[in-house]
């Protein structure tokens, strides 16, 4: 109930006859359990198997090859922490932890990193099982090119489409998003990952319109992370590619 209505816990407290450290608590637990039970089976650590998957699908879907998933950070509203000064303070003049998440062209997130010193879903291990290069479908004299990961302005390159519908999935469904949240920062943090793997486990196509535009027309979206992005790499292969018989889509030229 307190992710899905963002109800305050006093008022849920009020609501249900208990009390305020009882309802907290609960919150804490319950979140708790979700990332302990759940995490294996709805946000797991990617293998070299699951990423093929991840970029046979953004081939399929959205025509980009070699794609492991787009990439896009988010501030997650918090109350101003006890004796933290500026430490949380972000340039929204709100106080936030950071969402960092990748996803895959099914709305799904396969990544998270919460909180500057947040936990990541590989469990630990920065290996991540990542393909070696290969050839572009159709195109094996551009050579073996390097996987991918798309992101929006904050990164190197400008995708935002499928990870800006991730989050306003995530935050239609889950409406704590759209207030500050008032637990301690490290039990924001588990909060935001419970909410990740049930988003994973309730993902629906049939809904996905249907949250999508209920988002945009309360105009409910949350912050964007500016100035996260690293140098510019190199994409003269996937610019070659994009625009050959092999990688190009019919209606692309119309668009430019």
């Amino acid at each position: 109930i307190y992710l899905a209505s963002g109800d305050s816990l006093i008022s849920l407290a009020f609501n249900f006859r208990l009390g305020h450290i009882t309802v907290m608590n609960s919150v804490r637990m319950v979140c708790a359990a979700i990332e302990k039970v759940m995490m294996q089976t709805f946000l797991p650590r990617p293998t070299a198997h699951s990423w093929k998957e991840v970029a046979q699908r953004f081939w399929d879907k959205w025509n980009f090859p070699n794609c492991l998933g787009a990439l896009d950070g988010k501030h997650i509203v918090i109350q101003a922490p006890p004796l933290s000064g500026s430490q949380y303070f972000n340039y929204k003049k709100t106080f936030s932890i950071v969402l960092l998440a990748l996803v895959d062209a099914a709305y799904q997130f396969r990544c998270i990193h919460v909180g500057d010193f947040g936990r990541t879903s590989d469990g630990g291990n920065n290996t991540l099982d990542v393909p070696t290069s290969t050839s572009l479908p159709g195109a094996a004299h551009l050579g073996d090119v390097p996987h991918v990961m798309v992101g929006d302005a904050a990164f190197p390159l400008k995708a935002r489409m499928v990870v800006e519908n991730a989050f306003g999935i995530l935050a239609s469904r889950w409406r704590i998003f759209h207030r500050g949240i008032n637990l301690h920062p490290k039990n924001v943090d588990t909060l935001v990952v419970a909410a990740c793997i049930l988003h994973n486990f309730l993902l629906a196509p049939s809904e996905n319109v249907r949250l999508l535009e209920e988002a945009d027309e309360l105009g409910r979206h949350m912050a964007p992370v500016r100035n996260m992005g690293g140098n510019r790499a190199s994409m003269e292969s996937f610019a070659t590619f994009l625009s050959s018989p092999e990688g190009s889509v019919s209606w692309q030229d119309r668009m430019v």
